[in-house]
């Protein structure tokens, strides 16, 4: 069956539209193809939608070397890319559109999960994550949700609501939709139902935050880490991930590329001062994902759309690596 004979059945037909996708999938490998010498499979998938149209920042993500870098480590690598369905794809305005491509974000996580793929999502923007975190949520054994943490790092909080934006952007506002502070249909669309409580979301290297973001910061259970505690792999790193651990059935750790220092992602139009290195990110995650079985996959969004020198691109592969590697030395 061809994807564009599954995609004629429409929403109700969605399980037939992953399948046909997945396989149909640019440069995916198939079993068979790559000698998997160390049992890993990995999922790249791609989630283009963003608040006012599409990204190619996933196409990049996923064509800048990372399934050779894989394939020389003997993972089996396959690669899908979400779509909306024909119903969908003309009906409202960017945001709902947003909200339908996460809900397919969610079906692919939670169909990779129990194919026994481990999910790196490559996203064009930070209001994805909820989608991933859905999916998750639904990966269990049975129909009941699971408990989800997130491991947020990012320059910004991301946690204004329409209230207390200044800039209105949807892009500031990810966090609070996670945690059911706001946009609440955009949640359900995606899954993610209950909403994240404060106490499973930690936040590293945020440096800038708006004032009225500030305050409802201030107001919630959210715990920091310091870009130096991300540098150092300080105490309080461990001390967060035991903790998260304890109450949660899995962790999603997301990243913003702007949390790195700017030379490396100079074109990242929101990037901020004083970010750790993705070596140092690198490092960070080969121990989360080495030390703590419970961390279930990892997601990367806005690679800057100027890249001079492939500088951003490589320090994405290197921090998708050292994750790997983490998962590589689980026993």
């Amino acid at each position: 069956m061809t994807r564009a004979r599954a995609i004629l059945f429409g929403e109700c037909a969605l399980a037939a539209v992953l399948l046909v996708a997945w396989h149909g999938a640019t440069g995916s490998a198939t079993p068979g193809q790559i000698p998997v010498q160390s049992g890993l499979r990995v999922a790249l998938v791609k989630q283009p939608f963003i608040p006012n149209g599409t990204s190619t920042g996933p196409q990049t993500m996923a064509s800048g070397g990372i399934k050779d870098e894989l394939a020389k480590l003997g993972i089996e690598v396959r690669e899908f890319e979400i779509k909306l369905t024909p119903k969908q794809e003309p009906e409202y305005g960017g945001w709902k559109r947003l909200g339908y491509a996460l809900g397919h974000l969610g079906q692919a996580v939670q169909t990779n999960v129990r194919g026994g793929f481990f999910n790196v999502g490559l996203l064009g923007t930070c209001p994805s994550m909820p989608g991933m975190v859905a999916g998750l949520q639904q990966s269990g054994p049975t129909t009941a949700r699971l408990k989800i943490a997130l491991l947020w790092l990012d320059a910004h909080p991301d946690f204004n609501t329409p209230e207390t934006t200044r800039s209105g952007s949807l892009g500031g506002m990810p966090v609070a939709i996670a945690t059911g502070r706001c946009l609440t249909g955009m949640r359900l669309d995606a899954g993610l139902d209950p909403p994240l409580p404060d106490e499973l979301v930690v936040m590293g290297g945020v440096r800038l935050t708006d004032p009225l973001e500030q305050e409802l910061l201030n107001k919630s259970r959210i715990q920091q880490l310091s870009v130096n505690d991300l540098r150092t792999m300080s105490p309080a790193v461990t001390q967060q991930l035991d903790r998260l651990s304890r109450l949660a059935d899995k962790i999603y750790v997301h990243i913003d590329m702007d949390v790195l220092d700017p030379r490396e992602v100079e074109g990242h139009q929101n990037k901020v001062p004083n970010g750790p290195s993705s070596v140092e990110l690198a490092k960070l995650f080969e121990m989360i994902f080495s030390r703590y079985p419970k961390a279930a996959a990892i997601g990367f969004a806005t690679i800057p759309a100027r890249d001079d020198g492939g500088l951003s691109i490589a320090a994405l592969n290197r921090m998708i690596l050292g994750a790997v590697e983490g998962l590589r030395q689980r026993k």
